[in-house]
C-alpha cells in the first residue's frame, strides 16, 4: 500500500511534470523477501524509491517501467525464477505475454514468484495554442478533455518547453511565420496551420523565402486536421485534435512526417539473459564505443572472464 509519504512525492512529481512508475507487488508465491502491497516509485532515470524485492527483482522492475513509460500503458510484470519460452521482447530478450501480463525469467530469484503491476505517470503533452480565435477557444476546451496541457498564446514566443506534442495556429493570419519556424527548429511532432489551401500556401512560400528549408516545411499540415467535412469552430477542433491523438498514439496516416520517438533504454544481459535498463546506475562496462549492461557482478565477472579466456586462446 503506498504510503503518506509516498503519496506525497508522486504528487510532487506530478506537479513538476516528472514521469515515474507506481510499482505495486500483487502477489508474491513463497520465497520471497518481499510482502504484496509493497509499493515503489521508479523514476525515468531508474530510480526506485521504495522496495519491491532484492536487487535482482528490481532490475526487472527498473526495464518494464521504463518500457511502461515510452508506451504509457500499465502492465503486469511477472517475474519467475525458471526460464520461459514465448516471444522475443526488447533487445531479443525472451518473455511470456498475454494480453497485458509479460512474464520474465528472472534467474537471480531465490526461488519465488513475483507479480508487480506497472503504472505509468506520464507528464500530460502540452500542445501549444495560437490565436484568440473560436477555434483556439474550442481547441482549448476539448483537448482538456483529452488529457492534452492546452496551453494559448497569442504568437508571442512562450519561452522553450512550452509545448511537447503539438503547435496549432488558429490566429487568422496574426503572428504566424514565427510560431511555425520556432515549431519546426523545435521538432514538434505535429504542426498545424488552420488555412485554406490558397493562403496556406502563400505562408509557406513566406516561410520558404525567409529561408526555412523544404524538408521542414513539408512538416507543416495545412490545412491542419483529418478532413471530415468541418464547418463549425468545434468541428474544426475535432478534426485537429483527431491528428494529434493519432499522432501521439504513433497512427500517423496521412500526416505529415515527425520525428522518430527515442528507443526506450533497456538492454540485456549477455550472461543471464536478463532484461536490464540501459542507465547509469546499471552495472556495465564499455568495448568498441559500446556498452554492455549486467544484472550484477557476478555476470559482469564471467563475461570479463569469457573475453579473457578468448584471449589467451
Amino acid at each position: 500500500m503506498i504510503t503518506p509519504a509516498q503519496s506525497r512525492r508522486s504528487q510532487e512529481l506530478a506537479a513538476a511534470r516528472e514521469p515515474f512508475v507506481t510499482a505495486t507487488v500483487v502477489r508474491v508465491q513463497r520465497p520471497t523477501s518481499v510482502e504484496p502491497g509493497s509499493v515503489a516509485l521508479v523514476l525515468a532515470d531508474g530510480t526506485i524509491e521504495g522496495f519491491v524485492g532484492g536487487v535482482c527483482a528490481e532490475h526487472s522492475v527498473r526495464a518494464y517501467s521504463l518500457l511502461a513509460l515510452r508506451s504509457e500503458e500499465p502492465v503486469l510484470l511477472r517475474i519467475v525464477p525458471d526460464p520461459v519460452e514465448g516471444e522475443v521482447g526488447p533487445e531479443g530478450a525472451e518473455v511470456a505475454s498475454e494480453d497485458e501480463v509479460v512474464t520474465v525469467a528472472n534467474p537471480c530469484l531465490s526461488g519465488g514468484t513475483i507479480e508487480v503491476f506497472l503504472e505509468p505517470t506520464p507528464p500530460a503533452p502540452r500542445v501549444l495554442v495560437v490565436g484568440d480565435t473560436p477555434i483556439a477557444g474550442a481547441l482549448g476546451r476539448i483537448g482538456e478533455e483529452l488529457g492534452l496541457e492546452m496551453v494559448a498564446t497569442d504568437g508571442e514566443d512562450p519561452g522553450p518547453g512550452a509545448a511537447d506534442l503539438a503547435l496549432v495556429v488558429a490566429a487568422h493570419g496574426r503572428n504566424e511565420l514565427a510560431a511555425l519556424r520556432r515549431a519546426l527548429e523545435a521538432e514538434l511532432p505535429y504542426v498545424g496551420l488552420v488555412a485554406s489551401e490558397k493562403r496556406g500556401a502563400g505562408v509557406l512560400a513566406e516561410l520558404r523565402a525567409g529561408g526555412v528549408a523544404e524538408k521542414l516545411l513539408e512538416r507543416i499540415e495545412v490545412p491542419a486536421g483529418i478532413p471530415i467535412g468541418s464547418h463549425s469552430a468545434g468541428e474544426v477542433a475535432v478534426s485537429i485534435l483527431a491528428r494529434i491523438v493519432s499522432v501521439r498514439r504513433g497512427a500517423q496516416a496521412g500526416a505529415p512526417n515527425a520525428p522518430a520517438a527515442a528507443s526506450p533504454p533497456v538492454a540485456v544481459d549477455p550472461i543471464c539473459g536478463m532484461t536490464v535498463a540501459a542507465v547509469e546506475s546499471t552495472l556495465s562496462v564499455e568495448r568498441e564505443g559500446d556498452k554492455i549492461y549486467f544484472c550484477g557482478e557476478g555476470c559482469k565477472a564471467k563475461f570479463e572472464a569469457q573475453e579473457h579466456a578468448s584471449v589467451a586462446g
